[in-house]
């Protein structure tokens, strides 16, 4: 054989082999683009249509991965962003929520499963809606699946228990509402199980105690009830969140090794276990609001690595050993709202720069100020007991009554109001209160406006809160007199504002709101759904709206009415200066409001999705009720209307004076600043303060620029903590600005040293009265 034909022989089964390889890589890009048209074309992977090689080795980001191994597909991560499928609409991102009623899962599905080879397939934010098609287990490779922050609804399909080779399985974030599966002790290989928020409801399946695997349990946000089973066999179990269900067992047995352990907002009853303070590895345990009766155990405060312990709003009674050791590395302890008596340990009254203790609401015998007396507790435990011993024959007569009462008072009460407010009277009137909201077909405006929207924990102290509706224009007439001056209240960058007396006596602050451009009503409803839906103890609440000016087409609107509750006893700013009406507040008082706007504010960017920025932070924003509690308003109007971001943005003094603007940080420094200095002063300027934040350093120049009521009621380290906090929320670089987080610690560690202070000075003030009388 020649040389010639044996190379001919040798190259002749490359020759075939070159198309073949050919047609699989472009089988698997076709898939790609097939996914992408499914997907709508999402922002995150536009890339695609500029890049003409072969997309296996296009460059990696946050929002696309694509790996593969030789010419097949093993991973694929796209994560939406917040402005790829957006309202109309400059500076802040409203999502369209969903892709398009075109979609189809299971067509979807269908071509997803062609790419056999997936090992790694994440999804997430990408408005991907419907019930999940079983088909899914054909990707029979998966180990790792995140279909997070969509809109699944249903059941979780069975046959997702085929995928055997799943290490990690993540469906946060929809609207799952079927109970929770029983069958995920089929996935042996199970390391990561997360459901939160989603509406899963029953009990809490014991196949997951069968997973020996488990190193991460997330079941948060949910609905799942009854009794939390024996854990103990989940050796390699490290997190465990069933945070805000409705668990109402006892706690059980936990495995050892676990790290973080959150089961607050449930219903667990009984006392801590013992057993807690054998957890070596705990360093996270939040067991606060439920119904934890007896004395905490003592070990649980000396864990080696424990840093954050939470059990606040329990019923915990009994008193903590003076000895009490505290673990070195305990940073923060709530043990508020129990009724604990006796002293404080003297590890956790004693001072120190690592660790914030909250013990306000019990019946302790230091800072009598935030204590009840200690008879408020007995008492307490005593009803407790006698109702838990009510025989179940009593408590049923006890109910059957009240619902008798009730029914005879409905009765009644439909009686007056057919014969005192006949139907017909006003027709007009009562037809414009009944125009329903239009929802896409498909989707109840309920499921849209609660789309992953409000934590729970929003909940907390809102009980009596009106809900949000919707009001006609006759009423908010009504209300106002027409909107007579005599009812005009102000007028600011943000519109109008008046008072109101509705029909039921209530009185209501209505903001009216005048819109530069006009918007599909469509949009405008989804947003101010967004605002309604927030409840929060910090917040004014926004009782309703009232939308006028809708076009003749019925899809475009420039003027709305937006209806909350009055907060009677005037701002803050008036409540700094002793020119105004308002009672001039100490430094204590000072801090509980800025605490309560941190809280507020923190929940605006963490507890909703898509947080809501730009809140226009000022001290006339700030209003106080009659308890001195403070309440944000006019928070979340950046996104109805868009005069906060009408900003032409050249060079580089104009872009940093927008990202300013657009920093809640940056202002509630300067909502700092103000308690700080006073209005006087903060009135001459923001450059004047700017400058003059160099006098904070010396004590002569905080005598000059310090208010002098803080000066006089103020502790020389809880001053300086804020002014510390102060000085990093005004950087000018915004990378230098703390967290709004990083913001509340400080102002709740600098509230816990001054309360420390103001205890001593009254102890000392005691003692010299003491001496004095015996003198």
């Amino acid at each position: 054989m020649t040389s010639y034909a044996l190379f001919l022989l040798l190259c002749f089964p490359l020759l075939f082999s070159i198309p073949a390889t050919h047609q699989l890589q472009t089988y698997q890009t076709q898939v790609l683009l097939q996914l992408r048209k499914h997907l709508e074309y999402p922002q995150a992977i536009e890339v695609w249509d500029n890049y003409s090689g072969d997309l296996c080795f296009l460059p990696s980001s946050p929002q696309m991965t694509i790996v593969c191994q030789g010419n097949s597909i093993t991973e694929l991560k796209i994560m939406g962003d917040k402005t790829d499928k957006v309202s109309t609409f400059e500076g802040f991102a409203i999502p369209n929520l969903t892709l398009s009623e075109a979609f189809s899962m299971d067509s979807f599905v269908t071509t997803l499963s062609r790419l056999t080879t997936l090992r790694v397939l994440s999804l997430v934010s990408l408005g991907i809606w419907g019930p999940l098609s079983d088909k899914i287990h054909r990707l029979y490779s998966l180990e790792l699946l995140d279909l997070s922050s969509n809109f699944l609804v249903g059941s979780i399909p069975p046959k997702i228990s085929a995928l055997v080779q799943l290490r990690s399985l993540t469906l946060d974030g929809n609207f799952f509402s079927d109970s929770v599966p029983n069958w995920f002790d089929s996935l042996s290989n199970l390391s990561i199980l997360s459901l939160n928020g989603n509406q899963l409801k029953g009990p809490f399946p014991s196949s997951i105690c069968r997973i020996k695997t488990l190193t991460s349990l997330a079941l948060s946000h949910n609905h799942v009830s009854g009794k939390l089973p024996d854990m103990g066999s989940l050796t390699d179990l490290r997190m465990l969140d069933l945070r805000e269900n409705r668990l109402t067992s006892e706690i059980p047995r936990l495995p050892k090794g676990l790290v973080t352990v959150l089961l607050s907002s449930n219903s667990f009853s009984g006392e801590i276990p013992q057993q807690f303070g054998e957890l070596d590895q705990l360093q996270h345990l939040n067991l606060s609001f439920n119904y934890l009766t007896g004395t905490p155990p003592a070990a649980i405060f000396s864990l080696p690595n424990i840093s954050y312990l939470n059990l606040s709003f329990n019923k915990l009674t009994g008193s903590l050993p003076s000895h009490l050791s505290c673990s070195a590395e305990l940073g923060v302890i709530d043990i508020s709202n129990n009724r604990l008596t006796g002293g404080l340990p003297t590890c956790l009254s004693s001072q120190s720069d690592k660790r914030v203790v909250m013990f306000g609401g019990n019946c302790l015998s230091v800072d009598p100020q935030h204590q009840h007396p200690e008879s408020y507790c007995k008492e307490i435990h005593m009803m407790d007991k006698e109702s838990g011993g009510m025989s179940i024959g009593v408590l049923i007569g006890v109910i059957g009554g009240a619902v008798t009462v009730v029914i005879l008072l409905a009765f009644g009460f439909l009686i007056l109001s057919r014969r005192y407010c006949p139907r017909g009277t006003s027709e007009r009137h009562l037809t414009r209160k009944a125009v329903p909201d239009r929802a896409p077909t498909g989707y109840s405006s309920e499921l849209l406006a609660n789309a992953r929207l409000v934590s729970e924990a929003a909940k907390l102290g809102t009980q009596g809160v009106p809900t949000y509706r919707v009001f006609s224009l006759e009423e908010l007439n009504e209300a106002t007199n027409n909107f007579d001056q005599s009812t005009f209240m102000g007028e600011g960058s943000m519109g109008k504002l008046f008072k109101g007396w509705l029909e039921n006596g209530t009185f209501v602050a209505i903001r009216c709101l005048t819109l530069s451009k006009r918007f599909p009503i469509r949009n405008l409803k989804l947003r101010l759904d967004l605002i309604g839906k927030l409840r929060h103890p910090h917040l004014v609440c926004l009782l309703g709206h009232c939308i006028d000016g809708v076009g003749q087409d019925d899809c475009s609107v420039n003027k709305v009415f937006l209806i909350y509750e009055y907060v009677a006893n005037g701002n803050l700013r008036t409540h700094l200066s002793e020119d105004s009406p308002g009672k001039v507040l100490k430094w204590s008082e000072r801090l509980a409001v800025l605490i309560g706007v941190a809280k507020a504010v923190h929940f605006l960017h963490t507890g909703i999705i898509p947080g809501l920025f730009n809140n226009r932070l000022k001290t006339n924003n700030v209003l106080l009720d009659e308890h001195q509690i403070a309440k944000l308003s006019d928070y979340g109007l950046s996104i109805i209307t868009d005069e906060i971001i009408k900003l032409e943005v050249k060079g580089e003094g104009q872009k940093l004076q927008r990202k300013k603007l657009e920093d809640d940080v940056y202002s509630f420094g300067f909502i700092l600043l103000e308690a700080l200095v006073g209005p006087s002063v903060s009135g001459r300027g923001e450059a004047f303060l700017l400058n003059e934040m160099a006098s904070f350093g010396s004590q002569d120049g905080r005598k000059r620029i310090v208010d002098p009521v803080v000066l006089t009621t103020c502790s020389e380290e809880s001053l300086s903590i804020v002014i510390s906090i102060t000085k990093k929320c005004i950087s000018p670089e915004s990378s230098s600005r703390p967290s709004f987080e990083d913001v509340l610690w400080n102002l709740q560690y600098a509230s816990q040293v001054q309360a420390t202070a103001d205890g001593d000075q009254r102890s000392d003030a005691t003692s010299q009265t003491s001496i004095s009388q015996q003198n």
